[in-house]
């Protein structure tokens, strides 16, 4: 018995070959369309040097004791970068395509669902990447902020499962946007009110009824996992255990929501 094999290999090698060059295709799209790649990437860059820089030298109070302000605000804005170059890329992005109908028409294509998916996820991973290291760099070198050897697997965990965590949600989303021209607007409403009530610019230790109402959202999680993890006196691995079940149960969410929204991207029931 005789299994007619492809020319280009098995078809799941080809699928993947197919997918891999859809994260090189997205990553030049991304890089070239110079608005998308300032808002996404180099804001969150541009607000670490200017906040870092004001407000270098300066220190706050922790419940285990001071840090310096660089060591609380470089993983903050590390949780934006992380949120901007997923949930906002994804949900612009996408809300884009699906208005110009390029969701509908790709199954008409060689390419399957899966790999499609799969590359504009895998590029906007990449992206993310990109975006850490810079960041990291940024706050290495400049404003003296380290991840300690010992806490590296609770920053590692934190940005896996940030990362998918809003990447699903950047899909999810555009469920409920009508139209790309509203998407700015329903992006910016979602992420920007609670990223002032979720300690990525300004710190509280004050327990009040808006914290604990940002605690429900992912970005709090996210953004106090970060900075758990860069604190110099945090011990042990730098995981907290409830920030990343906060992320999981939103991952469980937006993995949901982006589901529905692929099989019906025109939105509808």
């Amino acid at each position: 018995m005789s299994t007619n094999t492809p020319p280009g290999g098995s078809p799941l090698r080809r699928d993947l070959t197919l997918a891999a060059w859809q994260v090189v295709y997205e990553q030049r799209a991304f890089w070239r369309n110079r608005a998308r790649a300032f808002f996404s990437f180099l804001m969150p860059i541009m607000f670490l040097v200017i906040f870092a820089t004001i407000y270098h030298g300066q220190t706050i109070a922790g419940p285990h004791g001071a840090i310096s302000y660089d060591a609380f605000f470089v993983p903050g804005i590390l949780a934006y970068g992380v949120i901007a170059t997923t949930f906002v890329n994804m949900a612009l992005s996408t809300s884009i395509l699906r208005e110009r109908g390029v969701l509908k028409r790709m199954a008409g294509t060689p390419l399957p669902g899966w790999a499609y998916v799969t590359g504009r996820i895998g590029s906007t991973l990449v992206t993310t990447a990109e975006m850490t290291l810079v960041v990291l760099a940024i706050g290495r070198i400049a404003y003296g902020v380290q991840v300690r050897l010992a806490t590296l697997p609770g920053l590692l965990a934190t940005l896996v499962l940030g990362s998918a965590s809003f990447t699903a949600l950047g899909v999810g989303i555009v469920r409920y946007v009508k139209s790309a021209e509203a998407a700015p607007a329903v992006i910016n409403f979602a992420i920007l009110p609670l990223t002032f009530i979720s300690g990525v610019w300004f710190h509280s230790n004050l327990s009040t009824l808006i914290t604990d109402i940002a605690k429900v959202f992912p970005i709090r999680p996210l953004a106090h996992a970060l900075q758990y993890a860069f604190n110099p006196l945090t011990t042990g691995s730098g995981i907290d255990a409830a920030d990343l079940g906060t992320l999981a149960i939103w991952l469980v969410v937006g993995s949901f929501l982006s589901v529905r929204f692929l099989r019906q991207p025109a939105g509808g029931d």
